[in-house]
């Protein structure tokens, strides 16, 4: 699995389990997590330490904006970006 998969898989669980109380859903990537209803505003919150803590990133205010957090597509990509200037210094 690559690590876009593996992200991806991550945060579907985090989602299923924390937004969705472990009911599976057929929600695909891309879809709108906000318009779909399955995480709120304060769940924006939730998610933003889920990501900051799981995958060691800052989320700046800047940043708090749907085409980086509103789908698990945007997540993926938006995780990939904010890793890779870290992994190219290491």
């Amino acid at each position: 699995m690559n690590e876009r998969n593996e992200l991806a898989a991550t945060l579907r669980h985090f989602i299923t389990e924390n937004f969705l109380f472990g009911v599976e859903s057929d929600f695909a990537d891309d879809d709108s997590l906000l318009q779909r209803g399955i995480v709120d505003s304060t769940g924006v919150l939730e998610l933003i330490s889920f990501l900051e803590t799981t995958f060691a990133v800052t989320v700046a205010d800047d940043e708090l904006a749907p085409e980086n957090l509103d789908s698990i597509a945007n997540l993926v990509r938006f995780i990939a970006a904010k890793r890779q200037p870290a992994a190219a210094t290491a």
